[in-house]
């Protein structure tokens, strides 16, 4: 079955089908979000987060390419999250200061890893400001095109090719300044 036959049922109801477009994109969600900044113990929160909106506005999805539809819910999603999530801690540290202590995320860190090809080369993206790191993961780890990144990201593709060349020279120094990373990415 097609994507846009899942869809379609889905949008008519069909839980089966929907759930079969949960399975189908679950991870790519989790990449992105994890390459947006996501903690790793927030990435479960974020994804369900993601599938709700979706599963609330999937009838208002037409015939644009869904993948890049669903990168948008899912950047808007990570935003309001650590929007609401910073809210909320500004309200915990008025009540505690015991707030720093509270996740250790090595071991989940290493394993969510995985799927990067290098810890230096993460480090720097996401060191990048976000109008040029989203760009740069969209380009290089979900193979979008310019022109589907400006739709994503909501500007037109002259500001993504001048962002992708500000961020391209951005990772150069830092990975060229980290010592020993390879070039050539």
């Amino acid at each position: 079955m097609s994507e846009y036959e899942l869809i379609e049922r889905a949008q008519q109801g069909d839980k089966v089908a929907y759930t079969e477009l949960i399975q189908k994109h679950h991870r790519t969600v989790e990449k992105f979000a994890f390459q947006c900044g996501v903690k790793v113990n927030d990435i479960p929160d974020v994804t369900q987060e993601v599938f709700v909106k979706l599963f609330r506005f999937l009838h208002q999805f037409k015939r644009e390419r869904f993948t890049t539809w669903l990168y948008k819910i899912t950047l808007n999603t990570t935003r309001d999250y650590y929007r609401k999530e910073t809210k909320e801690k500004e309200k915990e540290e008025k009540v505690s200061n015991d707030v720093s202590a509270k996740y250790s995320t090595k071991s989940a860190e290493d394993r969510v890893l995985i799927f990067e090809e290098d810890r230096k080369l993460h480090q720097a993206i996401q060191s990048l400001d976000e109008k040029y790191r989203l760009p740069i993961i969209l380009f290089y780890f979900h193979e979008l095109s310019y022109e589907q990144i400006a739709e994503v990201l909501n500007v037109p593709v002259t500001t993504i090719k001048t962002r992708m060349l500000r961020a391209k020279g951005q990772l150069k120094n830092l990975l060229s300044t980290n010592g020993g990373v390879k070039h050539g990415r």
